[in-house]
């Protein structure tokens, strides 16, 4: 069956509607990032470039790093951006945009995601790496997709009963990496734990400026968490709407978190830049230096 012209939306010069980009300006390695200045802070290191384009906040560079072929593309923040983009690069690989058709063999995508995060443990400090093992979504994405059989519903069912939030009609859902890609930027430099992500960055993450958050003590609760050893660990946006696509689509994603605040403590990094790019030089040296990555 074809895609209608208003399911899949190509710009004139055939390109995704969105991304502006076309099935041969991304890479089967990309990483992803928020702020779209950071995508130059990523490609710098690169040893060429091959495809520069932008529309809105969304930037692409497409290059070669000691002989991997990378795209880094920025996302905007939170979760709805998520949406736009996993959906857009999935049909990138997956869809013939000219007979509009989804393809028989499909194209698998390996996702790497470079953000900042804030801790809500005392004894994670700012400046710390950190890898999303689960990812537990506090926004309402993946409720619009059937998405049951990709989440992990142990790790739902437990947090929904200990939070007892569903009066608030807040109703988390859960879904865990790719261990196979994780492994790859395992090593003695990075933490592991569970990640929040947030429907925004204020309220929802229990800051209080003039407007009062319902949940008053909300990161507390959050922290007070466990599951199978394991706590939350951090706050950001996008992490849960990354791996829930990812699966959803055949893709393999993972969430590497720069810590830049910590929540309890009170404390806000001093070198938020240098761990950003600190966090960039060793997810690209972990990259180029495993045969996990073509």
């Amino acid at each position: 069956m074809s895609l209608g012209n208003s399911e899949l939306i190509l710009n004139p010069d055939g390109s995704i509607y969105h991304l502006n980009l076309l099935p041969e300006d991304i890479a089967t390695t990309i990483i992803t990032v928020g702020d779209p200045d950071r995508v130059s802070s990523v490609s710098k290191h690169f040893d060429s470039i091959e495809v520069k384009k932008q529309k809105r906040e969304f930037h692409t560079h497409t290059g070669h790093l000691k002989g991997k072929r990378i795209t880094v593309l920025s996302t905007g923040i939170g979760t709805d951006n998520i949406d736009i983009v996993f959906n857009e690069l999935d049909a990138l690989a997956n869809i013939d945009f000219k007979t509009r058709k989804v393809k028989s063999n499909k194209i698998q995508l390996s996702f790497i995601r470079i953000g900042t995060s804030g801790s809500i443990q005392p004894d994670i400090p700012v400046d710390s790496f950190l890898m999303s093992t689960s990812a537990i979504g506090l926004d309402g994405l993946l409720h619009f997709y059937e998405s049951g059989q990709y989440t992990n519903i142990g790790l739902e069912k437990k947090l929904g009963e200990f939070l007892g939030w569903n009066s608030l009609n807040i109703h988390p859902y859960a879904v865990d990496y790719d261990e196979k890609l994780g492994e790859v930027f395992t090593s003695n430099r990075i933490r592991f734990g569970i990640t929040c992500t947030n429907s925004g960055f204020y309220g929802p993450q229990g800051r209080n400026l003039r407007l009062s958050p319902k949940i008053v003590d909300f990161n507390e609760r959050l922290a007070a968490f466990t599951y199978q050893n394991q706590q939350i660990t951090n706050l950001e946006m996008e992490t849960a709407g990354i791996y829930g696509l990812a699966k959803m689509h055949g893709h393999r994603a993972v969430s590497l978190n720069a810590i830049l605040a910590n929540r309890i403590t009170g404390e806000f990094s001093k070198a938020g830049d240098k761990t950003v790019d600190d966090l960039i030089k060793y997810t690209l040296e972990r990259l180029v230096s495993s045969d996990f990555i073509s």
